[in-house]
């Protein structure tokens, strides 16, 4: 018999639910602990190094931040320009029809002169005049030693034209060789706060000037350097270039200065270079290099153009000229002057220059502030690794793949307005990294935590469960270890003399091999009709059903697992007969109620099993089967669970030790119907139970022990015994409820 396995449940059944609940709840997250710990350990180190790789910045992701930034651009579309600024283009129709490049300088001072009449505001020349015009008839004479006076030297024509137009001229500077040329004049004062020893502007090796006729006499000058980036496409422009110890502004840069009036200059820095630059009502913001990323307004051509050879003839409206801003340069594809931008892979240069204005006129910058790139950046990355972290932690696998699609689509839209509704660059490609690298890390993570869930769970139940069962909770890992309260039938059997039995064998291995023959085919019985096996205790098993997962008509299959096992062991004991080994008899209690189920035990030491009142009702149960001589008892919840046709008769009405309420006991002798011996013989037992309970015991007794004429049963004989102890007895009262003081 096998003693309690369970506590005492006095308390109700409420308390005693959330109490385990809680214990188990606990257990549960124990359980986790260590995947909670993994993940957060991993999002620690992702986080550091998602930032460490944003601070080295390697040139393969900078590379796709620049694309991503490229790519916003096109989605953007175009913006509308500024019809202050117009392009005067040295067309393939200028170049048919006034010559190669470069043409005489009196062309281009005929060019000045109309751009002027017709009232530019101001004219920015992308383009350097390095050289003497060799085609200029006073040069032409010189070189063939002829001396003739007042032949046209073109240089000077130009030169006078500067003088007398509102022209800005271009030259470059070189960064890689040293080209010692006069450096061009600086028309403003260029005051630097805040600068430390280790900062400064882009620093030029060379310089790649205008002769010096021109730069005495024009208005001004500014180089047209366009820097690109390592992929060849150009998103800045540098404003201002160091060189020679002194600061040369940009031709946009100084062509909005000349026309503001404005000589002072302030070069604002701050803990990683150039801040802004600021000059009359204009404040730039730059980056640390000094550096404006320019908002491109589209794809090429999106400001007027005017071909120079036109402006040439003077056929020209000049309504398109007056008040305007001038730039000169080409779209030529022989004069080498194009560009690669977000919009274009094909851009011309002058255009890039037009672009910066129009930014700086309107105010429309998008700031590339390393400052607020960093921090924010650095922010991000932590929200991504974490929200990713957060999401497939703690959500289903189909909406955590749809939540973590979200995220990125989120990140998208954000990029996207932080760059062109707040005029922000920010690394984006990083936010989107950590993000992507999360969800690696992480699904694989879960993934190998979750192999090892699944292998502790086939551990767990392999003795347990039949392997389809196995399968089926393999597939519905979720609670599985959960405690929850439900409704089960629980089987109890135990050897019946096993003491006697132990007690011959001389040899212990012998013992368990006697054992074990009995063991294994009950326990393939069990898993074949779907039970679980809980414990071993002993000769004893513990099983049930309707747990871990639902299991239909689980009572009929514990009562028909019950009549196969005594079926079986029929056959079994012919077999251990052969072998001289003792035959094996069993009882088999069989209850249906509701049990707390769940894993418990401690954290490293734990089991999933049932407990609860129920579980406790069984093994007392299965103890009654020696009192009552019956192979199968089973309660009368279990009875009204049952589908199938059993021979099934009543056995007596019980109260145990320890429990109030009185229950009904069932005999199971077999499947089917009874034969005719067997009806009348349980019809007498019947009319004999009914007079038993009406306490008339001497009538009882006679019907008694008819029946138990008919075929000796144990049953018969335990009434017959008592109906004569209760008639010694004068009961006033008598409930037929049997109530046993021992367990």
């Amino acid at each position: 018999m096998i003693s309690d396995i369970s506590i005492d449940t006095k308390p109700s059944r409420r308390i005693f639910t959330l109490f385990f609940g809680t214990y188990i709840a606990t257990n549960i997250y124990m359980s986790q602990k260590k995947l909670y710990l993994t993940i957060m350990t991993s999002s620690i180190i992702l986080i550091f190094f998602m930032e460490f790789l944003y601070i080295q910045n390697p040139y393969f992701i900078k590379n796709i931040n620049d694309r991503l930034i490229d790519t916003a651009f096109v989605i953007r579309g175009e913006q509308k320009t500024d019809d202050r600024i117009v392009i005067v283009d040295i067309d393939e129709k200028s170049l048919q029809k006034l010559g190669q490049w470069p043409w005489s300088r009196n062309k281009i001072a005929i060019i000045l002169n109309n751009l002027a009449s017709a009232g530019a505001a101001i004219i920015g020349l992308d383009m350097v005049f390095a050289e003497k015009d060799n085609s200029s008839p006073v040069n032409i004479a010189k070189e063939a030693n002829i001396s003739l006076k007042n032949l046209p030297d073109f240089d000077k024509i130009l030169a006078q034209t500067l003088s007398n137009t509102p022209t800005i001229l271009g030259f470059t500077f070189d960064f890689e060789k040293e080209i010692k040329k006069s450096p061009p004049p600086v028309n403003a004062i260029y005051i630097e706060i805040a600068k430390t020893d280790s900062q400064s502007l882009p620093v030029a090796k060379g310089v790649i000037s205008n002769i010096p006729i021109f730069q005495q006499n024009a208005f001004s000058g500014g180089s047209f350097n366009t820097i690109p980036d390592n992929d060849g496409i150009i998103r800045s422009v540098p404003m201002l270039i160091s060189y020679d110890e002194s600061i040369y502004p940009s031709l946009s840069f100084e062509i909005l200065r000349a026309l503001s009036g404005e000589k002072k200059v302030k070069v604002l820095y701050n803990e990683n270079g150039v801040e802004s630059i600021e000059f009359a009502n204009f404040d730039i913001p730059v980056n640390s290099q000094g550096k404006l990323f320019i908002n491109f307004r589209g794809h090429k051509h999106a400001y007027p153009y005017l071909s120079a050879y036109d402006i040439y003839k003077n056929d020209f409206n000049k309504k398109d000229i007056d008040g305007k801003i001038i730039l000169i340069g080409t779209s030529a594809a022989g004069l080498l002057d194009l560009r690669a931008t977000p919009f274009d892979s094909v851009y011309p240069g002058v255009e890039v220059h037009a672009n910066a204005i129009d930014n700086i006129l309107n105010g429309d910058f998008i700031t590339d502030n390393p400052s607020l790139d960093i921090t924010l950046t650095m922010f991000f990355i932590i929200v991504a690794v974490a929200a990713t972290a957060l999401i497939l932690t703690f959500i289903p696998p189909i909406a955590a793949f749809s939540l973590i699609v979200s995220l990125l689509a989120f990140e998208a839209v954000f990029y996207y307005k932080m760059l062109f509704e707040e005029r922000m660059v920010l690394s984006g490609v990083y936010i989107f990294l950590s993000t992507i690298v999360s969800t690696f890390v992480f699904t694989f993570v879960k993934v190998y935590f979750e192999n090892r869930q699944k292998e502790m769970i086939a551990k767990k139940f392999a003795k347990k469960v039949s392997p389809q069962v196995a399968a089926q909770l393999l597939q519905n890992q979720k609670d599985i270890f959960s405690a929850a309260e439900q409704e089960i039938t629980i089987f109890f059997s135990d050897i019946r003399n096993f003491t006697a039995i132990s007690e011959s064998f001389e040899n212990p291995k012998i013992l368990i091999d006697y054992l074990n023959t009995y063991m294994s085919p009950m326990s393939e019985i069990i898993i074949s009709y779907e039970g679980t096996i809980d414990k071993y205790i002993g000769d004893a098993v513990m099983a049930y059903w309707n747990a871990p997962l639902k299991t239909k008509n689980h009572a009929d299959k514990a009562v028909s697992c019950a009549l196969k096992q005594i079926r079986e062991l029929k056959k079994l004991n012919k077999t251990l007969q052969k072998k001289n080994f003792p035959p094996i008899n069993i009882g088999i209690g069989i209850h249906t109620g509701n049990a707390i189920v769940g894993e418990m035990g401690s954290e490293g030491r734990s089991d999933y099993t049932v407990i609860g009142d129920s579980v406790n009702l069984g093994s007392r149960i299965e103890g009654l089967c020696k009192t009552y001589g019956a192979k199968i008892l089973i309660s009368d919840k279990t009875k009204k669970q049952l589908s199938l046709n059993y021979k099934i008769r009543e056995v007596d009405i019980v109260q145990v030790k320890g429990k109030n309420q009185a229950i009904k006991l069932y005999e199971v002798l077999g499947e089917g119907d009874f034969n005719e011996n067997e009806k009348e013989q349980n019809r007498l037992y019947d009319y004999a139970k009914r007079l038993y309970k009406e306490a008339r015991f001497k009538e009882a007794y006679k019907l008694f022990e008819k029946a138990n004429g008919i075929k000796e049963d144990k049953l018969f004989e335990l009434y017959m015994n008592r109906c004569e102890a209760l008639q010694k007895k004068n009961l006033k009262e008598f409930d037929a409820v049997h109530r046993f003081t021992t367990k």
